[in-house]
């Protein structure tokens, strides 16, 4: 299965845009305490039971540190019946080097 994906620079492109744009992150509590994108937290082990707090309808952008869980992520929303489900490549890693350099990293 290809996993629909998003660059860091389109996702700043719609948050600029204030597009209708879910962002998930699907981190850990303590990793979004260092740096988040002021997305809404399910880790992603509390996912399955959780799915009543997103809309199957809207643009939802996965994300978490490099892109490996939310790959999982988006694989398994697309599994749900999600319609527009996008991993952001590179993770939140990625928007630090490239769209925003004084973010913290660990």
């Amino acid at each position: 299965m290809t996993i629909p994906e998003i660059s860091v620079q389109e996702l700043e492109t719609l948050k600029k845009a204030k597009a209708d744009i879910f962002i998930l992150d699907v981190r850990n509590a303590n990793e979004y305490a260092i740096c988040n994108l002021a997305g809404h937290l399910i880790p992603l082990n509390e996912l399955p039971s959780r799915l009543n707090e997103l809309n199957t309808t809207q643009t939802i952008v996965v994300h978490c540190h490099a892109g490996g869980r939310s790959r999982q992520a988006t694989e398994f929303l697309i599994a749900q019946g999600f319609k527009d489900v996008r991993n952001l490549r590179g993770g939140i890693t990625a928007w630090a080097k490239e769209i925003d350099p004084t973010m913290a990293t660990y």
